[in-house]
């Protein structure tokens, strides 16, 4: 991969790692570590672990659907 192209999608991952740390919100949390998804399947896809590509990409969608249900905030459950 091109120099740029690696900082480029390191940036992303960091970025989403840090607003994971720094957001309160649960659901904000999760659009947070879509954000680290999208900048690390790049070099798991450079380095040829296609099939842990392919394992990611179905585990990640399929996890933050089951999920958010759970991190809905009911108000008459306080």
């Amino acid at each position: 991969m091109d120099d740029v192209v690696v900082l480029l999608f390191a940036a992303v991952a960091l970025i989403g790692a840090v607003s994971v740390y720094f957001q309160r919100d649960r659901f904000d949390k999760l659009i947070a570590l879509g954000i680290i998804y999208g900048g690390v399947v790049p070099f798991i896809a450079v380095r040829g672990y296609l099939d842990v590509l392919i394992a990611v990409s179905l585990i990640v969608p399929i996890t933050t659907i089951i999920v958010l249900p759970l991190t809905r905030r009911d108000t008459r459950d306080s």
